[in-house]
């Protein structure tokens, strides 16, 4: 641990708001890099040297201060850390009556030190968890073994069953937020404490990425553990009230390798736009999923929509396409169809008649009507 300009204008601050009398803060080279007196910073103080080499308090009256450089009466004592000398705080003033001040201003001086090195080793293992985390659901170069003993360093157990999922960060005023914003939502995810391993993956789309622990019974893993969780989240996050959250969770792949695997299975369910819900699961929308890379095919997109597009140049009032997409969402159940839609049964054939010759496609023919599923699946 060093000192830095940073830490000692804090023990500067705090420290003279306790005793009337100006501090410096020398690092372990003797210089000075806070002083209640700025004209004193980046001067050589030999006082300082003659504490951080002998590791002793050094009083220096107005005699001695006239034989050292960069030096005035008071009392200098050493900074510890870990049992090692880092630096030096003084206390300007005569040594009488300075003196009584001399070890509270130490222990505030370490006090803060030590903060700042516990602060500073949260950051290093942030932001390594957090490097870790994007090796992982990216396919890293590295080896198993490899990844294995970085989590190890940052007391992480790679073992335990996880799955990704895609935190997306929608603003409420329609404005693009900050990353501020974004370490907000990746505080609510990080505590209470759950284990998760958490990254931003993209500050300009707002997405985070989660590995969730999971608890598997008979190799599948309970999803309603995870529901519970996210309507958790979810409310604690509408408290804040700048921001709502749209989350995919990903599949399940046993093995390390199938981060990177869940990670694209909840990246392409958030992407595939399927439902405005706020929580979407990758295996109850497996499917159109899986089929929603077709629409960046231009060519196979419109031949597998052309049905449709026929259809709907003549159903202006999307009477049939929203007959038809009914009857899908229905599993193809004609009662359940009726109800859903208000309609009698003869209505529903009727309009299904009608879909058939508007289409082309038969619904007793399976290659046709998977066809139609389809179609609906990818339409826009």
């Amino acid at each position: 641990m060093q000192l830095n300009a940073t830490i000692a204008r804090q023990i500067i601050e705090r420290t003279m708001k306790i005793i009337p009398y100006s501090i410096n803060v020398m690092n372990e080279q003797g210089r000075i890099i806070g002083s209640g007196d700025p004209a004193r910073i980046n001067q050589r103080h030999d006082g300082a040297i003659l504490a951080i080499n002998d590791n002793r308090v050094v009083e220096i009256d107005q005699a001695t201060a006239n034989q050292l450089k960069g030096v005035k009466p008071g009392i200098n004592l050493p900074i510890l850390f870990h049992q090692e000398v880092i630096g030096v705080i003084g206390i300007s003033g005569v040594p009488e009556q300075v003196r009584s001040f001399g070890e509270l201003v130490k222990m505030t001086a370490e006090l803060i030190v030590e903060q700042a090195a516990l602060m500073s080793q949260i950051q290093w293992d942030k932001r390594h968890r957090e490097e870790l985390v994007l090796q992982l659901i990216k396919g890293s170069e590295l080896n198993e073994n490899q990844l294995t003993n970085i989590a190890e360093r940052l007391d992480l157990d790679l073992s335990q069953p996880r799955i990704a999922a895609v935190v997306k960060v929608l603003p409420t005023q329609g404005e693009q937020l900050s990353l501020e914003y974004l370490q907000r939502v990746v505080h609510l995810l990080e505590y209470p404490e759950r284990n998760n391993l958490v990254g931003i993956v993209s500050v300009s789309h707002n997405e985070i990425v989660v590995l969730k622990p999971i608890t598997l019974v008979n190799g599948e893993w309970l999803h309603s553990d995870e529901l519970k969780r996210a309507q958790k989240l979810m409310k604690r996050a509408a408290k804040d009230g700048s921001f709502t959250l749209q989350i995919a969770m990903g599949g399940y792949f046993p093995t390390l390798d199938g981060l990177a695997k869940s990670y694209l299975t909840a990246q392409a369910t958030l992407e595939a736009n399927i439902s405005d819900d706020s929580l979407l699961f990758y295996h109850d929308h497996l499917l159109p999923v899986l089929l929603s890379g077709l629409k960046h095919e231009a060519w196979r997109h419109e031949q597998l929509c052309a049905p449709l597009t026929k259809l709907r140049a003549n159903d202006p009032r999307g009477i049939l396409f929203k007959t038809l997409k009914t009857f899908f969402v229905q599993n193809c159940d004609l009662a359940q169809t009726c109800q859903q839609l208000h309609i009698h049964r003869n209505t529903l054939r009727y309009r299904l008649e009608k879909i058939e010759q508007e289409t082309s496609l038969n619904f007793n023919n399976i290659a046709d009507k998977t066809r139609l599923y389809l179609a609906v699946l990818n339409h826009s």
